[in-house]
């Protein structure tokens, strides 16, 4: 077997298998962020005062009252949605605002203006990586393994028009 023939016949195998395990992708992304959110929501709803305390004193955020709630409750309920994948586009928009204001908040001092230190430094975040994990699952979906797409497959075998729970297949021709 010439050489070039074992180099696409490996390569093909190989881009199938990747194809096979793409799934693995957004399961990962869903379980990381789900299980550390739905962890870190609890804690703070489970020591109110302190996570008002913290909002209030040491991130300056305006009515720590509400927003701690608010902010609680989104880390907790969102990481439950999206670690099951069930309105996991729509729970991450809200959480991926929360980590824009977890970096505009707690982070603010480590940044210095426009330079590319700063951009580093932000990069390096764990809440901008948490920020791209969830936009990841608000672009391209929860993925296979998801309440999403078990809901979009039963409503297909039902004959109902299915909603945008899985990311759109464009047809041929279309851009």
């Amino acid at each position: 077997m010439p050489i070039a023939t074992l180099i696409e016949d490996t390569r093909e195998r190989l881009l199938g298998l990747a194809q096979r395990l793409s799934f693995l992708a957004p399961l990962l992304i869903r379980v990381t962020v789900g299980v550390v959110f739905i962890q870190t929501g609890w804690g703070h709803l489970s020591h109110m005062a302190d996570t008002v305390e913290a909002f209030r004193n040491d991130f300056g955020v305006p009515l720590p009252e509400l927003n701690a709630r608010i902010a609680s409750c989104t880390e907790f309920f969102g990481g439950i949605l999206i670690l099951v994948g069930l309105g996991a586009r729509l729970a991450a928009l809200p959480m991926a605002f929360t980590m824009l204001v977890a970096i505009a908040t707690a982070k603010r001092g480590q940044l210095s203006g426009f330079s590319f230190d700063s951009f580093t430094t932000l990069l390096g975040f764990e809440e901008w990586s948490y920020l791209v994990m969830f936009l990841v699952i608000a672009i391209i979906g929860p993925g296979r393994v998801s309440v999403d797409t078990l809901i979009a497959k039963r409503l297909a075998k039902a004959g109902a028009p299915s909603p945008a729970l899985r990311p759109a297949e464009v047809p041929a021709g279309h851009v």
